[in-house]
């Protein structure tokens, strides 16, 4: 019988411990604001809601924009 290279682990170690939710909850807070500002940026970030002037935003986003279904022509 071969000798496997892996060592052996008793059951009670291998045990994955869940993460509380209170660890948890302000990257789920941090996660949801960073998709409403991506949001915002590719879906509304032009013409009368526009925050910076110009069409420099417009041009970076162009593509993401109609890959995601936001008309913009």
């Amino acid at each position: 019988m071969a000798q496997s290279a892996v060592p052996a682990v008793p059951a009670s170690d291998a045990a994955v411990t869940p993460v509380p939710l209170r660890e948890l909850a302000p990257w789920a807070v941090f996660t949801g604001v960073l998709m409403l500002v991506l949001l915002y940026f590719v879906g509304a970030e032009q013409g009368a809601t526009a925050l910076f002037e110009g069409e420099t935003v417009h041009e970076w986003l162009h593509d993401g924009r109609h890959l995601l279904g936001f008309p913009c022509h």
